[in-house]
């Protein structure tokens, strides 16, 4: 979950460094540092605090000169936010600089070993093992000591090396840890995202687990752990350098948020890419109607909010293909034993294609027999890799921590797979199947619509940006809804919140509702409107102040029921999730712009996990 970058070339470096994480910090933001081949030796300069405070520290970024080096932000695992922890880390000489992204799960027993070799340690950090085990290898070839010291590694790692005897030099390695190489004339890089370097080039390749680069400014030459030269493949970046930029918005979530019309769109290819006609066209995939029929069980895993799209694919699959489905938190799938063969469908969800409970569930789901599908943003990621089936979001770079469009988008992929499983076994009629379609194509002007009803939904945070504790309350769809709603809130205001299904309230839950409390009640499906009426009244009869989202068309609260309600456009009932998400994105980011609270950046939280 940390940023890193490294350059070689014939510029100096700093300020490429600087221009790099600055387009990282989304990834961690505890510590920054460089490390910088200055003469005959690697000076290392390091804060604790966000990117400015590095930046101060320098003093200038012609400070600190050389044409080689390596930077990191920082979001802590091993040892607390320091100066003394941040990234770049060093090995008791001085002759290695590392920077890393992951976890050693075995840096105690290493640490321990090399202690007893006379080796000291200055940090409470995994990563400096890193460097220290590097030094222990190191006899005068740095290409074999840092293969040696990967062969003993245990866990995640993205790490740039530096040593001071090789100073047109530049060691990159992964495993388990988005690392990509960029190239250009006379420069190349190394980063933990795209957008940390597309400003100076759009070629790139991805390392790929247990490979090594070696980089200077005129080469790139890529080796496996036994030291076999491997060729790879580079490719160009088609989007352009202003999607990862704000343009103008105050917050790249706000900006994210008012994307998501044109996001969703290109997921479901509305112009003909994956709707043509009346019929679904999932890219190069085929689950063909035996395949299908035949299918025992279906099991959706994700992390955070692509978990909650997962929930909300539940229902919906389930309903359309009428199989049973279940979702699973992929930090849970991988330890409960799941009963998995090849009569069992996978569906891996993942913005990033990095997440490290996603990729690890991904590999238990294939060493078990399972088929995978995974729905991911990033091309050539590691997920998109090892999956059997991979649907591209199509989503364009998500900077801000908490995701909205990314959710949109799966979910808008989910839908494509459901229709698409639904219409191969005749689990729907061509007449359903078809308005289906033409209705998943008026999703984005929808989703524009309630955007420009924003102003309301920002007066109405307005009212409660000082409230201590939120319940979200919902059925069915509405309820998976209401648990990306609470999940918003918390993340970026740092308020109290929690999704309940409604009809559990009475179940224990009811006993933390009091005077004031507010309660946003989602009502959009008008089948369970009766259950949730009941609901709602539970909770005004002891005190709540209640916010209800419902369909524009919907007149059957009274004033009585309701204090406030925000109104969708009307849709089916299967696609209600995509709209009514939007205005719960909003009001999250509104209330923390009240509150002042940084909102891209949000504390203790990192944009990519991959770490478990």
């Amino acid at each position: 979950m940390c940023g890193i970058i490294g350059y070689a070339g014939v510029q100096p470096a700093v300020p490429v460094l600087f221009e790099g994480l600055s387009k990282l910090e989304y990834r961690g933001y505890d510590s920054a540092g460089v490390a910088v081949f200055s003469g005959d030796q690697i000076n290392i300069v390091k804060s604790q605090g966000r990117l400015i405070a590095l930046e101060k520290l320098l003093g200038s970024k012609d400070s600190l000169p050389g044409r080689i080096g390596i930077g990191h932000t920082r979001w802590a695992t091993h040892g607390k936010p320091s100066d003394k922890n941040a990234h770049p880390h060093s090995s008791g000489s001085g002759r290695i600089a590392v920077v890393h992204n992951g976890i050693i799960e075995n840096y105690q027993r290493i640490k321990n070993l090399l202690v007893r070799e006379g080796f000291t340690f200055s940090t409470e950090t995994d990563t400096e093992v890193i460097a220290q085990l590097i030094e222990y290898h190191y006899h005068g070839d740095i290409f074999k000591a840092v293969t040696e010291t990967l062969k003993e590694l245990q866990g995640s790692y993205a790490i740039g090396i530096l040593c001071a005897d090789y100073p047109e030099q530049l060691i990159a390695a992964r495993k388990d840890a988005p690392l990509i190489i960029g190239l250009s004339d006379h420069e190349n890089f190394i980063a933990s995202d795209i957008s940390a370097i597309l400003s100076r080039t759009r070629r790139i390749f991805r390392l790929k687990d247990c490979e090594i680069a070696v980089l200077g400014a005129d080469r790139v030459d890529v080796f496996d752990m036994n030291g076999e030269k491997i060729l790879k493949e580079e490719y160009r970046i088609s989007w352009d350098v202003s999607a990862a930029e704000k343009g103008g918005y105050e917050h790249f979530m706000f900006k994210e948020i008012m994307e998501q019309p044109e996001a969703v769109a290109n997921t479901i290819g509305s112009h003909g890419s994956r709707i043509a006609g009346n019929e679904i066209v999932l890219d190069n995939i085929c689950l063909s109607r035996d395949y299908v029929e035949k299918l025992e069980h279906i099991y959706i895993v994700a992390c955070g909010s692509s978990y909650h799209v997962g929930v909300v694919g539940k229902y919906t699959l389930e309903k359309l293909v009428r199989k049973h489905v279940e979702a699973v938190l992929a930090s849970e799938f991988r330890y409960c034993e799941p009963v998995l063969n090849d009569r069992t469908l996978v569906i891996i969800i993942s913005q990033s294609g990095e997440t490290a409970d996603t990729l690890a569930a991904l590999r238990e789901a294939k060493r078990r027999g399972a088929r995978t599908l995974s729905i991911v943003n990033v091309v050539g990621s590691s997920i998109a890799n090892e999956s059997d089936d991979i649907l591209y979001t199509w989503a364009g770079p998500e900077i801000a921590v908490a995701t909205t469009k990314a959710y949109s988008t799966q979910l808008a992929a989910v839908y494509l797979i459901g229709l698409y499983m639904a219409r191969v076994v005749g689990a729907i009629d061509g007449f359903e199947l078809a308005g289906l379609i033409e209705e998943l194509k008026t999703i984005p002007e929808k989703i524009r619509a309630i955007l420009d009803q924003r102003e309301r939904i920002h007066i109405l945070a307005s009212y409660f940006f000082n409230i201590k504790s939120v319940f979200f309350i919902g059925r069915n769809l509405d309820y998976a809804v209401g648990m990306e709603g609470s999940l918003k809130l918390k993340e970026i205001s740092y308020i109290h919140s929690e999704a309940y299904a409604a009809g559990e309230l009475k179940h224990g839950t009811i006993s933390l509702v009091e005077e004031g409390t507010l309660v946003i009640a989602l009502a959009t499906e008008d089948f369970l409107f009766d259950k949730m009426l009941s609901n709602i009244k539970e909770v005004k009869a002891r005190g709540a102040v209640v916010i209800a989202v419902l369909q524009e068309d919907s007149q059957r609260f009274t004033r009585e029921d309701i204090d406030f309600m925000i109104r969708i456009p009307k849709t089916h009932p299967l696609l209600l999730p995509s709209l009514a998400v939007v205005p719960l994105q909003l009001f999250a980011y509104y209330l923390a712009l009240q509150k002042g609270c940084d909102i891209d950046k949000p504390r203790n939280l990192a944009k990519s996990v991959t770490v478990e």
